[in-house]
């Protein structure tokens, strides 16, 4: 089957959406299916089998920055590879998001599905209310990433989901060298340096930890220098944006990952990670993250916005060791109802059952 994969972000900036893709086409191109993927690249794409559309724009979404590309050049160049492919199915992450995906939507030169990952208030949605309406409804298939990410879709869009996970190829931890950590304890952040994230609440629980514990903060954003100058203790490392191997390596050294955000995640990806690469968990008490990290069994969590009680879990995880083994353990168990070779088999027949042969067109 030729399958054509849609990113509205740039797919040369790390990000959650961009990952699953590029890790869904690639096992669907493992399982024998021709799989191409589009979206803006803001430089060399990332890896083969991927066809760039143009820069892209950071814009606000959502409380965060996305990297989009809606300027009518990245459109014409959409519509001009999806009538030269032709593809037998079209799969639009983030279906409504303006630029590439959008613009597949409306012009459909075969049959679509859309997967929705967003959740929380999704303000874009209710201000263009009756038009988003029209345009997911020639979306022939919905899916959803969690119920959260289900229900922000369904309060502005209706329409019925099915109901997906966002997923892990843990072979490409498998090989990964850890980082050295020269002996410290070492908690590892990543993601992007806003308020929603709680790099702050994090940064701030570095006074309440042991004195030999170290952190690696990677990634960057709007707040990153007035934290920095607000934050200027030599155990803090700021590793600015890191590329995919070198987030690897450090997952696999780093003895503790910490994701402390504070709201609007709708599956916790980065976590998935963490136990792939053997990594304890600490992270929020969110919804998102609930879903996939069981408090007590995978993972701990802690109610956002503390920072003494973040540090209290860092600090059990990190200095007993039998907590320690107990989450690597079933962090591996636990990953493994996430594996990426399951969703790409599970997107293929969703993609047979909506498909309609170039040539039957």
């Amino acid at each position: 089957m030729r399958v054509g994969i849609i990113s509205p972000y740039s797919l040369s900036i790390p990000g959650g959406v961009q990952g699953q893709i590029l890790g869904l086409a690639r096992c669907l191109r493992r399982d024998g299916h021709v799989v191409r993927v589009l979206g803006p690249c803001d430089g060399a794409p990332p890896e083969p089998g991927v066809t760039p559309i143009g820069n892209s724009l950071p814009t606000s979404v959502n409380g965060s920055v996305a990297p989009i590309a809606p300027d009518v050049p990245a459109q014409l160049r959409t519509i001009r590879v999806l009538r030269d492919e032709d593809f037998d199915v079209v799969h639009l992450h983030e279906p409504l998001v303006p630029g590439p995906t959008q613009t597949a939507l409306m012009v459909k030169t075969a049959p679509l599905i859309g997967t929705f990952h967003a959740a929380g208030s999704l303000s874009p949605y209710r201000w263009f209310g009756a038009a988003v309406r029209r345009m997911a409804r020639r979306l022939d298939l919905r899916c959803a990433v969690s119920e959260e990410a289900r229900d922000a879709a369904q309060r502005t869009l209706g329409g019925t989901y099915e109901l997906v996970f966002n997923a892990v190829d843990t072979t490409d931890y498998d090989s990964a060298e850890p980082w050295p950590t020269n002996g410290h304890p070492t908690v590892l952040f990543l993601g992007r340096h806003e308020p929603r994230k709680g790099l702050d609440v994090l940064l701030a629980s570095v006074a309440h930890l042991p004195g030999d514990v170290r952190l690696w903060v990677a990634g960057d954003g709007p707040d990153t220098d007035a934290l920095k100058a607000r934050y200027t203790s030599d155990r803090i490392a700021w590793l600015g944006r890191i590329d995919e191997d070198e987030k690897r390596s450090r997952l696999r050294g780093a003895d503790v990952f910490c994701a402390p955000s504070l709201r609007g995640e709708s599956f916790g990806i980065v976590l998935l990670e963490a136990m792939a690469a053997g990594t304890p968990v600490v992270a929020s008490a969110l919804p998102g993250y609930a879903k996939v990290a069981r408090d007590g069994a995978d993972a701990a969590l802690v109610p956002p916005g503390d920072p003494e009680a973040l540090a209290a879990a860092l600090t059990e995880v990190l200095t007993d060791p039998a907590r320690h083994a107990g989450l690597v353990a079933a962090g591996h168990t636990r990953v493994a109802d996430f594996s990426m070779t399951r969703l790409a088999r599970m997107y293929a027949g969703f993609y047979e059952r909506i498909a309609t042969p170039a040539a039957a067109r």
